[in-house]
């Protein structure tokens, strides 16, 4: 039976994906100062399509195909762990399902319907920077995680580890950290206007590069403990005739 080989690495892959965001952000930026500067809001349809933190666009599908990706190479370590019998096998697994989450949630902002009933949660008056009031479930299923998977983090290698740590400190710095900036920034001045909308430029980049060395991460850990991973994918029909009597 014939073998086919697909050739994957980590560097080339992750640079590949930087290539591919780096445009899309300038994009952004170019369409959010043909907007705010020049007074041209749409060009087209180019400058909702281009703007990241618009909702079902061009940097959207980039940023759900990067979660998903993502997903994929923890749903294969996973079923690598499984085989081993390995006892993180249960952690790779969470880290899977929630990254397939956030590709559903990237898509379809599900963590946006929690805005209204923790604001009512929260009360009356300013919220400063809860003001986009789903940040504060976001810090606590964060913190919730970050005590739960502290010993599986120790175990890892420190090589991933190291990596792990910059990925999370870009993505939460943009998801959390720009978001509670931006909240404060949007409560005093709304959201139509430049400065709201580059820091959430900055907010969506921190999140694409945070996923992009993540996926890195997960390659490299993969070559490095693995070296070759193997797929087989099984004929249904030739099946059935070979058992057949």
């Amino acid at each position: 039976m014939a073998i086919n080989h697909i050739r994957l690495n980590p560097s080339a892959v992750a640079c590949a994906l930087g290539a591919v965001a780096f445009p899309l952000i300038l994009a952004s930026i170019g369409g959010q100062l043909t907007k705010f500067l020049l007074g041209h809001d749409h060009v087209y349809g180019l400058v909702p399509l281009s703007y990241v933190d618009a909702e079902q666009n061009i940097p959207t599908l980039f940023s759900v195909l990067l979660l998903f990706c993502a997903a994929l190479l923890l749903t294969v370590i996973t079923a690598l762990k499984k085989k081993e019998k390995d006892p993180d096998v249960s952690r790779w697994a969470i880290l899977a399902f929630g990254f397939m989450f956030m590709a559903v949630d990237e898509a379809w902002s599900i963590h946006e319907k929690l805005i209204t009933p923790v604001r009512g949660l929260l009360g009356d008056g300013p919220l400063g920077i809860f003001y986009f009031a789903w940040v504060v479930p976001g810090i606590a299923v964060v913190f919730v995680l970050t005590l739960s998977f502290l010993r599986f983090l120790l175990r890892l290698p420190a090589k991933t580890r190291f990596s792990f740590l910059v990925a999370a400190t870009l993505f939460l710095g943009g998801t959390l950290g720009l978001e509670l900036v931006g909240g404060r920034y949007a409560e005093l001045h709304g959201l139509e206007n430049l400065t709201y909308s580059m820091i959430a430029t900055v907010e969506e980049s921190l999140e694409m590069a945070g996923v992009i060395v993540f996926i890195y991460a997960l390659l490299k850990y993969i070559a490095d403990n693995y070296n070759e991973v193997r797929f087989r994918f099984d004929n249904f029909e030739e099946s059935s005739r070979s058992k057949a009597p």
